[in-house]
């Protein structure tokens, strides 16, 4: 709207400096055709005849240039129009432009605080497998000694079996050592008492 008012004071202006000069020539032929002192007649009327020819051929130049500057006015309203639509195209350009940066930008927090949060839980499970490590060792450890003790235990099973295997080997001794004292015992018993007997019968 500025645009417009602003190429129709230029045409304006223009309109009234060519007005202006056509009125000073106009003047300017009639002073010189009124001054008697200066010039003859007929010098005056050819004169006048050539500054006639001349405000014509002058007349049709400002014709054209008006009718050209009216054109060039017409071209600037048909570019104003257009570049107005360019501006209007432009703008809902950057406004879906801001708003896809806005979108991003939403979007690019959005990951951002996922990364925050993945990276919160990477720290998290790399505590929780320093823990598991820390376990594992310590359960490896108790499992060396829990093999340790267990060897250990066989082998003192194993001597203890050897042990009770002895032991009842001197036990199995010991029984027919016994039944062959006690046989020896019943034997001797019975001699004895064989000989009493017969010193009774002898002496009595």
């Amino acid at each position: 709207m500025a645009a417009s008012k602003s190429s129709n004071t230029v045409r304006n202006i223009i309109f009234a400096v060519l007005t202006l000069w056509s009125i000073i020539s106009l003047i300017i032929i009639v002073v010189w055709a009124t001054s008697p002192d200066l010039k003859g007649a007929s010098e005056c009327n050819t004169n006048l005849k050539n500054l006639r020819e001349k405000f014509e051929k002058e007349k049709d130049v400002w014709t054209k240039d008006r009718h050209a500057l009216e054109e060039l006015v017409r071209q600037g309203h048909l570019n104003q129009s257009l570049l107005l639509t360019r501006i209007d195209l432009l703008k809902d350009q950057l406004q879906f432009l801001n708003q896809s940066l806005d979108s991003c930008l939403q979007q690019n927090d959005m990951l951002n605080h996922n990364i925050s949060v993945l990276q919160d839980e990477i720290e998290l499970h790399k505590a929780i497998e320093a823990n598991l490590t820390a376990n594992i060792t310590q359960q490896q450890d108790t499992i060396e000694l829990l093999q340790h003790n267990l060897t250990q235990t066989a082998i003192e099973l194993g001597m203890c079996t050897d042990l009770r295997k002895a032991a009842l080997n001197l036990q199995t001794a010991a029984e027919k050592q016994t039944q062959g004292c006690q046989s020896s015992k019943q034997f001797i018993q019975k001699q004895l008492e064989n000989t009493i007997a017969e010193l009774k019968r002898n002496f009595g």
